[in-house]
């Protein structure tokens, strides 16, 4: 898992129009720019937060990515929640699950 590449692209989208443009007019350019696993890319093309969120993305990144895709606050909590009910617990990052 490359938790560092999957947050700097999210990060990159988050702060800059030129990513963003690119992000926009072909997805899979940007995403081979960086070294990402085959299932955080494809959480990458299908938007899907609930699984970023399981990766590891941080919180305050994650939160401004999924605002870029339309989500509203209430969905983008949703979309957490069923991350981790359809994909188990957070793995990496912040906030991983640990088990004792």
């Amino acid at each position: 898992m490359s938790l560092y590449q999957l947050q700097k692209l999210l990060y990159q989208l988050n702060r800059d129009p030129h990513t963003r443009t690119r992000f926009e007019a072909d997805r899979g350019a940007l995403l081979s720019d960086y070294e990402l696993s085959e299932e955080e890319e494809a959480a990458i093309r299908a938007d899907d937060v609930g699984l970023l969120y399981v990766l590891g993305v941080n919180g305050q990144i994650l939160m401004h990515y999924a605002a870029m895709c339309g989500y509203e606050w209430h969905e983008y909590l949703q979309a957490m929640r069923d991350g981790l009910e359809r994909h188990g617990p957070v793995r990496r990052g912040l906030y991983a699950t640990v088990w004792e």
